[in-house]
C-alpha cells in the first residue's frame, strides 16, 4: 500500500514552518516534504524529522531565484555551473536528513531559446545529476508541470519525461507524476500510472480545479487510490495541496489511510 507524506510547503500554514514537522505527526503522516531545505540549518531539520519520528521523503534541487518566479534551471544552457553546484547542496541536504530522493524542475524555457539545445542542456544536467546523486546513494526524478500554472515550462508530460530519461541513460532516474498537473495536462490518470509505473518513483497529489485536497474538484481520488494499490504502486504519495479551509479540517479524505 503507498504511503502519504504531508508537503509542509502546502499544508499546515497557520504555523510556522519548524513548527509543521510537530503538525504532520500529529495529523498521522509518516513522511513529509517540501519544496526546498536549503533556507534551514541542516542539523536543526533532522532534529525534527528524530523528535515528531517522521521521514524526509524528498525535496528539490535548488531551482533558482524561487521568490523572484524562476521554476528550476535544469533546461538553461547559461546556468550549468550553478545547477551543478546545487547537486553538490542537495547532497549535503538529502545525506543530512537521510533524504532518499530528491527532485529536479526542468524550469521555464528561455524566451527565445532553441527548444534543441533546452533539451541538449537538460539531458547533460539530469546525467551529471543521476550520477553525482547515485554515488551519495540517493535517487533523482523529473517533474512535468502543467503549463496553465506555469507557462512555459518545459517538461509538460509523461512521454516526454520518459523521452528524455532514455536519452540520459541512467539507472538513476525516474519520474515524479504529480497528480494534479498531469490531469491538467494529458489526463487518463489510472492507465498513464500503470503503463509507466516502473518509472514513476514518486507521486504528488491535489485535486483540479482549484488545486485542493481530494474530494473537492473532479478527480476521483477513492478510485485513483484503490489503483494504485491494485497495480503495486508501493512508493510514498506527497499531499502537495492547498487545504481549502484549515489543514486538520480538510484531512477528512485521509482518514483511512493516515495512522
Amino acid at each position: 500500500m503507498a504511503k502519504f507524506a504531508a508537503n509542509l510547503t502546502m499544508m499546515f500554514n497557520e504555523v510556522d514552518f519548524l513548527d509543521r514537522f510537530e503538525a504532520a505527526a500529529k495529523a498521522g503522516f509518516e513522511g513529509v516534504e517540501y519544496l526546498f531545505p536549503y533556507d534551514y540549518d541542516r542539523d536543526e531539520l533532522a532534529d525534527k524529522l528524530r523528535h515528531y519520528r517522521v521521514s524526509q521523503v524528498l525535496h528539490n534541487l535548488p531551482a533558482g531565484d524561487w521568490a523572484g518566479g524562476e521554476r528550476g534551471i535544469g533546461c538553461h544552457p547559461d546556468r550549468v555551473g550553478e545547477f551543478q553546484d546545487g547537486v553538490g547542496s542537495a547532497i549535503e541536504y538529502a545525506k543530512a536528513l537521510s533524504c532518499p530522493l530528491v527532485n529536479c524542475l526542468a524550469g521555464v524555457a528561455p524566451e527565445g531559446a532553441d527548444p534543441a539545445v533546452l533539451r541538449e542542456t537538460f539531458v547533460s544536467n539530469l546525467r551529471f545529476a543521476a550520477a553525482e546523486l547515485d554515488a551519495a546513494g540517493i535517487r533523482l526524478v523529473t517533474e512535468p508541470i502543467n503549463t496553465i500554472d506555469i507557462p512555459g515550462f518545459f517538461l509538460t508530460g509523461t512521454a516526454q519525461a520518459r523521452s528524455i530519461i532514455d536519452d540520459v541513460g541512467s539507472a538513476n532516474l525516474g519520474v515524479q507524476y504529480d497528480v494534479y498537473h498531469m490531469q491538467i495536462m494529458e489526463g487518463d490518470l489510472a492507465r498513464t500510472i500503470e503503463a509507466n509505473l516502473e518509472a514513476i518513483w514518486h507521486i504528488q497529489l491535489a485535486d483540479n480545479p482549484g488545486r485542493n485536497e481530494p474530494g473537492t474538484g473532479e478527480i476521483n481520488y477513492p478510485y485513483l487510490f484503490d489503483h494504485l494499490d491494485k497495480i503495486g504502486y508501493e512508493g510514498w504519495i506527497g499531499c502537495e495541496y492547498r487545504p481549502l479551509t484549515d489543514t486538520v479540517a480538510g484531512l477528512g479524505w485521509a482518514s483511512r489511510y493516515l495512522g
